[in-house]
């Protein structure tokens, strides 16, 4: 799914789902073998294989929903 990937004014990092019209904070980012995983506030796990340096967003990405 893409994910659209910004920072707040607060220097917060959103993520933001446009299928589902969801804009969320990102609470964690943890590494893994695959590439980052970022949580969202409403609980969900984003995986990124690709993950840019912050000083390039606003950044859209692929990312993978985990159960």
């Amino acid at each position: 799914m893409k994910v659209m990937l910004r920072m707040n004014d607060a220097g917060t990092l959103i993520a933001y789902v446009p299928k589902k019209d969801l804009e969320e904070e990102v609470v964690k980012e943890t590494d893994s073998a695959a590439g980052k995983i970022l949580t969202l506030a409403n609980g969900w796990e984003l995986e990124f294989s690709e993950f840019p340096d912050k000083s390039r967003l606003p950044v859209t990405l692929e990312a993978k929903r985990l159960p």
